[in-house]
């Protein structure tokens, strides 16, 4: 009975050991161990202000917000570039996620408790984010006096995979103006859409009190063929 249960015992032991050996990265939930986490959670985490590293080799284009590029295999030489709390939330990501694992089991090896790896890396993140977006959705020029005109800047983004031409550019109102400063958009580029907005372009009371107008912009992406924000104001006369 004795030697059953020591045959068992070794059994058991070998295969925690296997284990471990075919996912080093998954691990009790103890200080010494990185946390895997999603594109949701890893934007959820950036509210909190987190110190975010990218890991890629070489280097590409970051995710906004990034504090820190470096080589995934010169985390434990460049210690000094990190927080110096090591209960700092650090986010790591590279391209796919690979070279992001080893970077961040280098960063809890050194101590770091609160350290997180951005599943799919910055591909997973671009796939969310993928399309053409014209930011922010709205902007407020508060109070305008009519007879002036007021202006204000969006930022139109190519975030898909290919070229995009800017086909059209058209507002709801003949009050409002947009012009676009590039016409075609490499993936990832962006580019200044400047707006006007002259209340009393019609020469009555049409734009008078509180007004919403909405920039449409037509491109030639079959799936994004059309983008749009909006201004907003409150038009009073002296």
């Amino acid at each position: 009975m004795v030697r059953k249960l020591l045959v068992v015992a070794v059994f058991l032991i070998a295969a925690l050991g296997l284990f471990y050996i075919l996912f080093p990265q998954i691990k009790s939930q103890d200080s010494s161990a990185y946390q895997n986490i999603s594109v949701q959670e890893f934007e959820n985490n950036l509210k909190n202000n987190p110190f975010v590293v990218d890991v890629h080799t070489p280097e590409q284009e970051h995710i906004p917000g990034t504090d820190l590029f470096l080589d995934y295999t010169k985390v434990s030489e460049n210690l000094d570039k990190f927080p110096k709390d090591k209960n700092t939330e650090i986010l790591v990501y590279c391209r796919s996620g690979s070279m992001s694992v080893k970077a961040a089991q280098e960063l809890t090896n050194a101590g770091y408790t609160n350290v997180k790896n951005l599943i799919g890396g910055k591909n997973a993140y671009d796939e969310v984010h993928q399309g053409i977006n014209l930011t922010p959705n709205t902007i407020d020029l508060g109070i305008v006096i009519y007879g002036d005109v007021a202006r204000t800047a969006f930022t139109l983004t190519n975030n898909t995979k290919k070229d995009v031409n800017i086909q059209r550019v058209t507002t709801s109102c003949s009050c409002t103006s947009a012009v676009i400063e590039k016409n075609t958009l490499t993936p990832g580029e962006s580019t200044e859409v400047s707006v006007s907005f002259d209340p009393a372009v019609h020469k009555d009371d049409t734009d008078l009190g509180d007004i919403t107008r909405t920039i449409f912009i037509e491109t030639d992406h079959v799936n994004f063929s059309k983008v749009e924000s909006t201004i907003t104001a409150n038009v009073i006369k002296k």
